[in-house]
C-alpha cells in the first residue's frame, strides 16, 4: 500500500464519512489540509473555559465543571428535558439536552468534561442546545469513550461543526500524524539551524499533541516560518525574473518636457517628491523593467511625481497609461494633468508650447467622435500620456510605443487586467504602482514583496493640517444640527463643502425608493434596535436643500449618474457653482478642488478607516484648513467607534493602516498576492510577526539569489507548487 502524501483525499485515511464532513464544513480536502487545521486554543487539565467569552451564535468547545442536574417531562410533546448547569468557577452556563433523557444518569454534579456546540440563549442567558459531550476522568488521565492517550497534556480545541467536535477532529488529526509521509522538510537544514527551528515533522506533533505552553510556542514559530519563507520565495522568484527581462531604458533629456514642466509649476516640489523622483529617473534609464510601487500620504503629492515619470518617457520616446479604478478618477487625472501641463498638453494646437504632447482620455461612456480620436492619439503616439479606466484594456486600444504604464489603487485591479495593459508594448513597460492608503512595512513586504518601495510623508508646503471630530448623534442628537450648522457657515465664508453617503438610494438605485425623515437620524427614541437604512444620496440631498441647508447651492454626485452628468458635476463643483456636493465614495481619491474645506461623513462607522482617510483627504487642499466630521450613532466602547475615534485622533496614515489591519482579516489584506480558496496564512500576523517576515525576506533572497529554480530544495519546491496552484500560478506569472 502507497504511504499517503499530504496531497492524498482525506477519504483515504480516515473514510468517507469523516472526510465528507471535513470537507463540507471545513473545507478540508487533503492529508495536509488536516494537519494544517491547528488548534485555536488549548484547554488545559483543572483550568476551566472563561465562559463570559462566550459570543452568541459561535461553535464553541468548552470546558467546565457540572455544577446542577434537572430534568423534567416536557410540555408539549413525549420525552424528558435534561438541563445541565456548567460553571467555570465564575459564570454559569446552562446545557439544555431534549428526548435525551439518559443524560441525567450519565452525569454528575462535579464531574469535568467538554461540551461542543453554537451559543443560543433563552431568556436573556447563555446556553447550549443538545451539545456534544466528552466527559474527563481525572484520576485515569484520559477521557470517557475515547481511546487512551489522545488527549494527553494540553487539550487541542479546533475550529469544529456540528458534525465533526473538536475530539473528533483530534483523533482524525492523530490518524494523519501516524501515516502520512511529510517528505523533504521546505526549509532547508541550513537555514533551520540558523534560526533555531525544529523541523516541520516535529513542529506538526506539537502543535497537535503537546505537553506544554512552551511546546506550543516552538511548534508555532517554525510554522510560521513555514508561512512567512514559502511566500518570500515565491516573491523572491517573481522579482529575479522581472530583473531578467528586457526593457527599453526611458533616459531623463535636457530641453524636453520634463524640464519646461519644471519650470512651469507655480510651486516648489518637496524635498520627497524631489528624491523619489530621482528613485524612478534611475529605474526607468536602466535595460530591465521598472517595478516600483509609490505609496503616501493622502495630499503628498503623489500625481505630481507619477506626472513627472510620464513626462520622463514621453521625452524618450515613449508613451505612458495611466489606469484609474473609475471614470470620475479618470476624468479628474486627465483634467488635473492639463491643469499642470498647460501649454504642454497643447501639442498642434493654437496656444501650445513649442515642447508639448497631448493628453487622451478614454472611459467606456465616451462619444464615438470623442472616443475614436483618442484612441487615434493613442495609437499614433500623437498623446504621449493616455488616461482611461478599464476602457484602456480592450483589444482596439492600441499604443506607438508604451513605454510606462502606472496603475493608480492597484488593489481595485485584478492582475489579468493590468496585464492586459503591460501585452500592448512590444517588451514589458515600466511599471508604477500607486496607493493613497499607506500600508505598514510588513504589509508592503508581504503584500508587494515583488516591487521596490518608495514613500512620500511630506506635506506640500503650505498645506494645513486637517481638524478631525466625531459627532456622536447617538449620545448627542442635537450635534447633528451644530454639524449643519458647521457646514452653512464655511460656505456662507465663501468655501464649499462635501456631505458624504455610504448609499445611492434607500433601497437601490431607482429613484422610486420612499425616503424616511432623516432631518435627524434619532427621530423615533422608540424606535427598534435594529438599524434604520444607511444615509443615502438621493434621499439626502433634496432633504438638505429644503431644510438645514436651505438657500444653498446643493447638488449630488454618486457612480450610476451618467458619465456626462458625473462630469459636469463635478465641474461645476470645482468651478465653485455648487457650495455642497452630496456623493459616494466616488469622491474617494483624486477628487481635487482647493477651495473646499469642510466634510461631513453620515454613517461614518459604515466605512473603513482607510476609506475615511481617503475621504477626508479631500478637504483643506488650498489655504484653508480642513474640518471632517463624522457622524455616527455607534455606542460608545464598540469596535465600531473605536475605529472613528483612532481616525479622529491622527492624521498618520501609517498608524491608521495598522489599526485598520488589526481590526481585519489577514486573508483581506492578502487578497491582493493570493487567490484559491484558502489563505496561506494561519498563524503569521503581519504587524506582529515583523522579525520573521524580515529574517525570511532575506533568507528567501538569498537562496534564490544562489539557485533561482530551487533545483537543491525538492522539499520547498513542492510547498511553493501547494501555494501557487493552477489558479494561482498565472495570477503570480502576472502580478
Amino acid at each position: 500500500m502507497t504511504t499517503p502524501a499530504p496531497s492524498s483525499p482525506l477519504r483515504d485515511i480516515i473514510g468517507d464519512k469523516a472526510a465528507k464532513a471535513l470537507a463540507k464544513g471545513l473545507e478540508l480536502h487533503t492529508a495536509g489540509d488536516l494537519l494544517r487545521h491547528y488548534p485555536r486554543r488549548y484547554a488545559e487539565r483543572g483550568v476551566l473555559t472563561a465562559l463570559s467569552e462566550l459570543r452568541h451564535d459561535d461553535y464553541v468547545t468548552v470546558m467546565a465543571e457540572i455544577k446542577k442536574i434537572e430534568s423534567r417531562p416536557m410540555r408539549n410533546r413525549r420525552g424528558q428535558m435534561v438541563n445541565v448547569v456548567v460553571t467555570d468557577g465564575r459564570g454559569l452556563l446552562t446545557l439544555t439536552f431534549f428526548n435525551q433523557g439518559w443524560r441525567a444518569k450519565q452525569l454528575e454534579v462535579g464531574q469535568r468534561g467538554l461540551f461542543a456546540g453554537k451559543v443560543g440563549s433563552f431568556r436573556g442567558a447563555l446556553q447550549l442546545t443538545n451539545p456534544q459531550t466528552q466527559l474527563i476522568d481525572e484520576d485515569e488521565d484520559e477521557s470517557v469513550g475515547v481511546e487512551k492517550g489522545l488527549l494527553t497534556g494540553l487539550i487541542p480545541v479546533y475550529p469544529a461543526t456540528a458534525a465533526m467536535p473538536s475530539w473528533n477532529i483530534a483523533k482524525a488529526v492523530r490518524v494523519a500524524l501516524d501515516v502520512v509521509d511529510l517528505g523533504d522538510d521546505p526549509i532547508p537544514t541550513e537555514i533551520r539551524a540558523r534560526h533555531g527551528l525544529t523541523d516541520l515533522a516535529e513542529a506538526l506533533r506539537l502543535i497537535h499533541q503537546p505537553d506544554t505552553r512552551a511546546q506550543v510556542a516552538r511548534a508555532e514559530q517554525r510554522l510560521k516560518w513555514d508561512e512567512a519563507f514559502v511566500l518570500q520565495v515565491v516573491l523572491a522568484q517573481r522579482r529575479a525574473a522581472a530583473a531578467a527581462q528586457p526593457a527599453v531604458p526611458r533616459r531623463t533629456v535636457l530641453g524636453g518636457l520634463l524640464e519646461a514642466f519644471d519650470e512651469l509649476i507655480p510651486f516648489d516640489l518637496t524635498n520627497g517628491q524631489r528624491d523619489v523622483s530621482a528613485e524612478i529617473f534611475n529605474d526607468l534609464a536602466r535595460p530591465h523593467p521598472m517595478h516600483r510601487l509609490l505609496q503616501g500620504e493622502v495630499g503628498s503629492g503623489k500625481t505630481v511625481v507619477a506626472l513627472r515619470a510620464m513626462l520622463a518617457v514621453a521625452d524618450s520616446g515613449g508613451q505612458a497609461a495611466l489606469l484609474a479604478p473609475t471614470e470620475v478618477l479618470a476624468q479628474q487625472h486627465a483634467r488635473t494633468i492639463r491643469q499642470l501641463l498647460g501649454p504642454l498638453a497643447a501639442a498642434g494646437e493654437l496656444g501650445g508650447g513649442e515642447v508639448a504632447t497631448r493628453v487622451a482620455l478614454l472611459t467606456g461612456s465616451q462619444s464615438a467622435q470623442t472616443r475614436r480620436a483618442n484612441l487615434l492619439d493613442a495609437a499614433s503616439g500623437a498623446a504621449g500620456i493616455v488616461v482611461g479606466t478599464h476602457a484602456l484594456l480592450q483589444e482596439h486600444v492600441q499604443f506607438a510605443d508604451l513605454g510606462l504604464v502606472v496603475v493608480d489603487e492597484q488593489h481595485r485591479f485584478g492582475v489579468e487586467q493590468r496585464d492586459a495593459l503591460r501585452a500592448k508594448a512590444p517588451t514589458p513597460p515600466h511599471v508604477l504602482v500607486m496607493t493613497a492608503t499607506p500600508i505598514p512595512r510588513t504589509v508592503a513586504m508581504t503584500v508587494y514583496g515583488d516591487l521596490e518601495t518608495s514613500m512620500l510623508t511630506e506635506l506640500p508646503i503650505g498645506r494645513v493640517a486637517i481638524q478631525t471630530n466625531v459627532v456622536p448623534i447617538g449620545e448627542k442628537p442635537q450635534w447633528l444640527e451644530r454639524a449643519w450648522q458647521r457646514v452653512r457657515e464655511e460656505v456662507e465664508s465663501g468655501r464649499q463643502a462635501y456631505i458624504v453617503c455610504p448609499q445611492i438610494g434607500q433601497q437601490g438605485i431607482g429613484g422610486d425608493d420612499v425616503a424616511e425623515p432623516l432631518v435627524s437620524f434619532t427621530d423615533d427614541e422608540d424606535a427598534p434596535a435594529a438599524r434604520r437604512p444607511p444615509a443615502a444620496v438621493t434621499e439626502i440631498a433634496p432633504m438638505l436643500a429644503e431644510g438645514p441647508l436651505a438657500g444653498l447651492r446643493v447638488d449630488m454626485l454618486h457612480g450610476r449618474m451618467p458619465s456626462d452628468a458625473k462630469d459636469d458635476a463635478m465641474r461645476r463643483f470645482a468651478a465653485g457653482d455648487i457650495d455642497v456636493l452630496v456623493a459616494t465614495t466616488v469622491i474617494e481619491v483624486g477628487v481635487d478642488v482647493a477651495n473646499a474645506t469642510v466634510m461631513l461623513v453620515l454613517d461614518a462607522d459604515r466605512f473603513g478607516v482607510s476609506q475615511l482617510h481617503q475621504l477626508r483627504g479631500r478637504v483643506g487642499r488650498g489655504e484653508h484648513a480642513g474640518l471632517c466630521l463624522l457622524a455616527t450613532d455607534a455606542e460608545p466602547d464598540t469596535p465600531a467607534r473605536e475605529r472613528l475615534d483612532g481616525v479622529a485622533a491622527t492624521l498618520d496614515g501609517v498608524a491608521l493602516a495598522r489599526l485598520d489591519l488589526e481590526q481585519r482579516r489577514e486573508g483581506d489584506v492578502l487578497g491582493a498576492v493570493q487567490s484559491g480558496r484558502r489563505s496561506s496564512l494561519r498563524l503569521l500576523r503581519l504587524l506582529r510577526d515583523e522579525d520573521i517576515i524580515v529574517a525570511a525576506r532575506e533568507e528567501a533572497t538569498a537562496l534564490v539569489d544562489l539557485d533561482p529554480t530551487l533545483s537543491s530544495y525538492d522539499g520547498l519546491v513542492q510547498a511553493v507548487r501547494e501555494l501557487v496552484d493552477t489558479d494561482r500560478a498565472d495570477y503570480l506569472e502576472k502580478a
